[in-house]
Parts: C-alpha cells; sequence; structure tokens
C-alpha cells in the first residue's frame, strides 16, 4: 500500500512553490475519461430514437450540444483544480488580458453567443434548409461558432453563426409540406392564349405526375416589351432540388411549344439608317 502512495505521490516536476504529481495527472486523465463517458452516454440516450417522442433530431443535437459545452467547461475547470491551479485566482489576474483579448475577437464572441441563441431557441436546426446570401443550404451541424452545411452544389459551406441570426435568412424547413414554386415563360405576340395556358397546364402535368409536385394553375401576368408573359405555378416537397425539377419542366414546355409552334421571342432592335443630304 505504501508503494502505490508513494508511486501517485511521486513529483514529475517541480518549480519553485509548484508541483506536479502522478496522482495529479492521473487524476486529470480520469476526469477527462468519465467526461468522454458520460457524453457517449448522454449522446447514445438523446439520439436512440426508439426512446426520441415529442423531439426531433434536430432538436436532439441542439440540445446535445449545450450539455456538451456545459460538461467540459465543468470538467476542465476540474482539471484545473487538480492540478493545482485555482480557477478565480487565474481568472482574477488574467482580467486585463481577457479585455484585451475580448476586443480583439469581438467578432468571434459574436458568433459564439449566436450560436448559443441558435441552440436554445431552435429557430434552425439540423436538417434545415436554409437561403443565405441567395445560396441554399442544408444544415449539417451547429457549432458553438460556426455551422456547418452543404449546398445544392454538394460543396460543404461554412457558416458564421452571426450571418444567421442578424441577417434575413429563409428557413424553407419552416414551410408546410409542400411549397409553392413557379416558372416565367414568355410567348410571342400572336401567339394563341388559350393554346399557350393549355400547353402549359399539359407540359406541368406530364411531368409532375412523375414526381412528388403538384400542378396548380398557369396565369398571364403581364404584357413585356417583347413577349406576353406566363407564370406556371406548382407544389413540390423537393425543396433542395428545386432547380432540378424547373430544369425538367422547361425541356418539356419547349418541346411542346415546337410541336404546337408556339415562338419563344428573345429582344430585337429596329435600326433606321437615314441618310442626309449634304
Amino acid at each position: 500500500m505504501d508503494t502505490i502512495t508513494n508511486f501517485f505521490n511521486f513529483e514529475i516536476f517541480h518549480f519553485n512553490n509548484h508541483s506536479l504529481s502522478i496522482f495529479e495527472i492521473f487524476s486529470v486523465a480520469v476526469i477527462f475519461i468519465i467526461t468522454k463517458l458520460v457524453l457517449w452516454l448522454i449522446s447514445k440516450a438523446l439520439f436512440n430514437k426508439k426512446k426520441l417522442h415529442k423531439l426531433d433530431e434536430g432538436s436532439a443535437f441542439a440540445l446535445f450540444q449545450i450539455i456538451k459545452y456545459l460538461i467540459w467547461i465543468i470538467a476542465i475547470t476540474l482539471m484545473l483544480e487538480a492540478l493545482g491551479i485555482k480557477v478565480t485566482i487565474l481568472l482574477a489576474g488574467s482580467a486585463a488580458l481577457l479585455v484585451g483579448v475580448g476586443l480583439g475577437l469581438q467578432q468571434t464572441f459574436n458568433d459564439m453567443l449566436s450560436g448559443i441563441i441558435l441552440l436554445f431557441e431552435h429557430s434552425v436546426k439540423v436538417g434545415d434548409i436554409l437561403e443565405i446570401d441567395g445560396d441554399r443550404v442544408i444544415i449539417q451541424e451547429i457549432g458553438l461558432r460556426t455551422s456547418k452545411g452543404m449546398n445544392v452544389r454538394q460543396i460543404v459551406v461554412i457558416i458564421p453563426n452571426s450571418l444567421i441570426t442578424t441577417n434575413k435568412v429563409i428557413n424553407w424547413s419552416h414551410q408546410t409540406q409542400k411549397t409553392l414554386f413557379n416558372i416565367d415563360i414568355g410567348v410571342a405576340y400572336g401567339s394563341d392564349v388559350d393554346l399557350v395556358i393549355q400547353t402549359l397546364e399539359e407540359s406541368a402535368v406530364e411531368h409532375l405526375e412523375f414526381s412528388e409536385c403538384e400542378f396548380k394553375e398557369v396565369r398571364f401576368v403581364n404584357f413585356g416589351n417583347s413577349s406576353m408573359d406566363f407564370q406556371l405555378f406548382f407544389y413540390s416537397k423537393n425543396i433542395f432540388t428545386i432547380e432540378k425539377v424547373k430544369s425538367d419542366i422547361r425541356k418539356i414546355i419547349y418541346r411542346k411549344f415546337n410541336e404546337h409552334k408556339i415562338t419563344i421571342p428573345f429582344p430585337q432592335m429596329d435600326l433606321h439608317i437615314r441618310s442626309k443630304d449634304i
């Protein structure tokens, strides 16, 4: 027993009044292992779908992130105490340094505060589809400072959390089961309006019957400078890949317009040249 006690009390490092023993290192290791084990058990409990009733995956992830940060703060405090470092004295002694660092890292702290807001507020969750600065991304992870998402081009986007909380952001996942979209079409003046509407309806139905979409209507919306303008409206659940759906419908429209001799105009300019007698 004395041998074990002497082993743990053996000093590896000594400087002035401070020393580092095997027992202190062992204590830090035990705290670290226990912390990892507790987080693993909490993760298993939260993400076990059989036990999740009203808590969806996004909410479970947000709750786990909050718990993880709190547990790590407690664990790091205990590790410092185990090493003989008084946290309160450390903070008091470095107050001036912390003020200087804080001034230099204002944006970082802003991002971290925004991350805490996102995790508590649940306005954005993992799996939500956001439109930020014209780019549509699906959120894969919400961190303390940044969030990670993937856009429609399968590119991973790192988003500062303050960008989500302070800017105008469209959350497509807060919509109902289906969302209304439209396609703009212009046809040449002189075209049969009823035939154009019928052709657009047929084009939509031809594509939408094979997808998770629902046709709504066609509207004659305006007399443009070079064309008569129509809009084709349809509902879709495929929010993230909606541009491909629109592309497929446009291909059908173009084919049917050619079949019915309906012309899609392009801007034209008449140039008149007058000669001046000299």
